[in-house]
């Protein structure tokens, strides 16, 4: 690996002494004055002018280039050049207004800024590495959203669970699976990386037309095709084809993606042996019709099919100290089938009555049909390590300390229809806009839960804790013998549910300031009803308000203020406790939110940057707690708690290499809760510190050659306790999570760098690559496995590893 770094570093040194040219003058509009902020650009270099108009840019010599000169109020320039080796050209052009006035401009450009939003660039969903590629890979490198699970699409904002986090594609929400337990029975995120245009994301604060949860907001668009296009994308880990096209009459456009993803290459370089194919099918379409010029209407499908063939034989993990170095080794028996099967169906009409007023109605149909089958029986043995580095057997198992079995069982089921219809309008009048909606939708739940463990400690049956009191072997026991764990349930749940919104925002000028504002309120009535429950009819309101204000002033800045009452009503799984029962009294989950922030832009080195910052705080009652397992969240189905979350983030994004986009994130947290007054503790989610970097770079002489950098610390999360024990009394943590990824591609011809030869002319873009994921080879674990020695009465928590380091290999096309 040295040896690799040093070639890299040595090659790029020889690379950067190659010749160049520069260009330089001076920019103004038709009345001589010189223009600030246009971006100049060639290639993958750029720059930026300053306060007096000038600029400078080092290009490729002795080869014709294009020079893009951009400028929100201008009208973009594009010129060829020629410069010989080591000369410099003096251009100094002068560019014409747009048409457009350039408050609207600024305006819109201001306006994601203003309600809260980060907007990520699509471009990055496919370039930026990680063992589970796709918008939530990017979204981990942003402040306050956090998953210490690689292969999890799941994650955590600001102190909230997966359960908390709102997802929409063209307006309709979707939702995550069921009973997926681990980030490796995932598989594919719904959201198509391939097929989106737009991607904006809200960590708090948000308006009230978005739903009720209590964390955030990811909102996606999915493109509208305006020719005919074919992408593929290839790896040793799957593929992707994605196929789009319009009619001849331009009325009907249509995007088609597929997807296959094979995790066997990653589940097979873990330290348990298996004999495993776990692999994962995505169908999606996206229809656009323009039946006029005032009537639209889109259809967005979708289908998911995950099988999970899982046959474990051996593991062999080390841990403890390294003046007591244990090992666990286990031999399994048995194996695990699982199928997860999605149907997803959107209609949605759009009708502009006028310019001030568009009306739409959507429907939607989610169906989820999972099962969850496994018989496993573990053989383990816990083993002190020889440590004498002298020994001859150094390294080798020298006594059991712990020996035994468990055996693990399910046959658990879940069938899920989830249907609506909704309602929605805008009205705006020049800076006045109104927007209103409401919404019905039916949930049809039927569920089978069938699991159960047993474990066997020298023979010895060992029963649920706390229910007997067991003095084996010296003492015989003559109580019923009964499983560790055990959960037997079936339930058949429907919940109606009936939720109207309505806001106002405004744009206006105060005092030469510009100022955005926007006010709301939701109410959300539901019923809960199913055989043998009690039918409950509840219902709660919503207020919630944003306000930024951009000063007058020469600096670039924007203040952010937003907050208000953030409710989430259960959900099918909040209304289940950990022994399956439906509870459906279970009250909605209250929170009292306020979010602070600051947008500052600013140039160095003649190139843009911008400083993020956000503090919040949230106040939670009626809070339902909840263990963690991997990804499986577990209900007490109460609101006996409160809590609290309160914290930091700091997000500094621009060109640190000229013409890239990179960023770095830093993140605080404190997120505590209070059941039954029995004093406040750490949350699951928990994580104090956060620090991620994503990365861009490129060769400067070969801009063909490019790198991408995804580096994240998290700070250890409490847990790692078994999930039926009292949290009061486990409140120790995981070790902090670590991983850097790195990939680095060729680009073999694209609209930037087309290539020369015959055989790459049918493509649009072509290019190859690889990728290593956890490139320092970095032990993270997220669980652990907990075994227990009969004799001594000990539990071990042995730590579930995430993966190791792997190599992928990449390959893009675009016709």
């Amino acid at each position: 690996m040295k040896n690799f770094v040093l070639l890299l570093i040595l090659f790029s040194s020889f690379l950067i002494t190659a010749q160049t040219a520069s260009i330089k003058g001076i920019i103004k509009d038709h009345n001589k004055k010189p223009i600030e902020g246009v971006t100049i650009s060639s290639l993958n270099n750029g720059t930026i002018s300053n306060n007096k108009g000038e600029y400078e840019l080092t290009v490729q010599s002795n080869k014709t280039i294009t020079i893009v000169f951009k400028h929100v109020a201008f009208n973009t320039l594009k010129k060829e050049f020629f410069i010989p080796n080591k000369k410099t050209l003096r251009y100094s052009p002068s560019l014409s207004f747009r048409v457009e006035k350039i408050d609207e401009v600024i305006i819109e450009n201001r306006k994601k800024d203003a309600e809260g939003f980060i907007s990520i660039n699509p471009e990055n969903i496919s370039k930026i590495p990680g063992a589970n590629q796709g918008v939530e890979n990017i979204l981990m490198t942003l402040p306050g959203v956090n998953n210490n699970n690689e292969l999890s699409t799941q994650y955590n904002v600001r102190g909230g669970n997966f359960d908390e986090n709102l997802v929409y594609v063209n307006g309709i929400e979707v939702y995550r699976p069921f009973l997926v337990r681990s980030g490796q029975q995932e598989g594919l995120s719904f959201v198509n990386g391939s097929m989106v245009q737009n991607i904006n994301f809200s960590a708090g604060g948000f308006q009230a037309k978005y739903g009720d949860k209590l964390s955030s907001v990811l909102d996606i668009t999915y493109r509208k095709p305006e020719k005919f296009a074919t992408s593929i994308n290839a790896s040793l880990l799957g593929t992707s084809l994605t196929f789009e096209g319009i009619s001849p009459n331009k009325k009907l456009s249509a995007l088609f993606g597929f997807r296959y993803r094979n995790n066997s290459l990653i589940i097979n370089s873990k330290d348990i042996e298996t004999n495993s194919n776990p692999n994962f099918t995505d169908l999606q379409t996206f229809l656009t019709y323009n039946a006029n010029a005032k009537l639209k209407f889109e259809f967005l499908g979708n289908f998911t099919l995950n099988n999970y063939n899982y046959s474990p034989e051996t593991r062999r993990t080390r841990f403890g100290t390294l003046s007591d170095p244990l090992e666990l080794i286990v031999h399994y028996e048995g194996q695990e089938k699982d199928k997860f099967k999605t149907l997803f169906g959107a209609v949605k009409s759009t009708y502009s009555i006028n310019e001030k007023l568009d009306l739409s109605l959507s429907s939607s149909a989610y169906n989820a049909i999972e099962e969850e089958y496994y018989d496993i029986l573990a053989s383990y043995n816990i083993g002190e390590v020889n440590n004498d580095f002298g020994s001859e057997d150094f390294g080798e198992v020298e006594f059991s300390e712990g020996i035994g079995s468990q055996l693990n069982h399910a046959r658990n089921e879940i069938d899920a229809l989830i249907s609506n219809i909704e309602f929605k309008g805008s009205y705006k009048k020049e800076n006045h806009k109104l927007d209103f909606g409401i919404k019905y939708q039916y949930e049809d739940i039927k569920d089978r839960i069938k699991e159960w463990e047993i474990i066997d400690s020298v023979g010895f049956n060992v029963r649920p804790p706390n229910q007997y009191n067991n003095n084996q072997p010296y003492e015989p026991f003559t109580g019923e013998i009964t499983p560790f764990q055990l959960v037997n349930a079936k339930n058949k749940l429907k919940i109606d549910r009936l939720v109207w919104f309505s806001q106002y925002s405004n744009i206006t000028n105060f005092n030469n300031n510009k100022l955005w504002y926007n006010i709301g309120i939701r109410s959300h009535n539901w019923n809960v009803s199913g055989n043998d429950l009690e039918t409950v009819n509840k219902i709660i309101y919503s207020l919630r308000g944003q306000i930024a204000i951009k000063p007058d002033w020469k600096k670039d800045m924007l203040f952010r203020f937003s907050g208000g009452m953030y409710n989430q009503p259960p959900s099918y799984r909040e209304l289940r406790n950990s022994e399956g029962e439906i509870n459906p009294l279970v009250e909605t989950q209250k929170s009292y939110q306020v979010v602070i922030g600051n947008d500052y832009s600013f140039n160095i080195w003649n190139r843009p940057f911008k400083l993020i910052s956000e503090i919040y705080y949230k106040n939670l009652s009626n809070v339902n707690t909840y263990t963690v397992d991997n990804v499986r969240i577990r209900y007490k189905a109460n609101n006996n708690a409160n809590a609290y979350a309160k914290g930091i983030d700091l997000r500094l994004n621009g060109e640190f290499v000229p013409g890239t986009e990179s960023w770095v994130s830093i993140g605080y947290l404190r997120t505590e809760e209070n059941y039954n007054n029995n004093g406040y503790i750490s949350r699951p989610t928990d994580q104090r510190f956060k620090f991620a970097m994503l990365f861009q770079d490129y060769v400067p002489n070969i801009p063909k050659i490019k790198m991408y950098l995804n580096l994240v610390f998290n700070s250890g999360l409490p847990g790692g306790a078994p999930s039926y024990s009292d949290t009061y009394q486990y409140q120790g943590r995981l070790n902090s999570y670590k991983r850097a990824d790195i990939g680095i591609s060729y680009i073999l011809t694209d609209q930037k760098h087309r290539g020369n030869q015959q055989w790459l002319k049918p493509f649009k873009e072509l290019s190859i690559g690889f990728e290593i994921y956890n490139m320092f080879d970095v032990q993270n674990s997220i669980t652990n496995t907990w075994v227990r020695d009969f004799y001594s009465k000990r539990f071990y928590g042995i730590p579930n590893y995430m993966t190791p380091r792997l190599l992928n290999l990449k390959l893009n096309m675009k016709f």
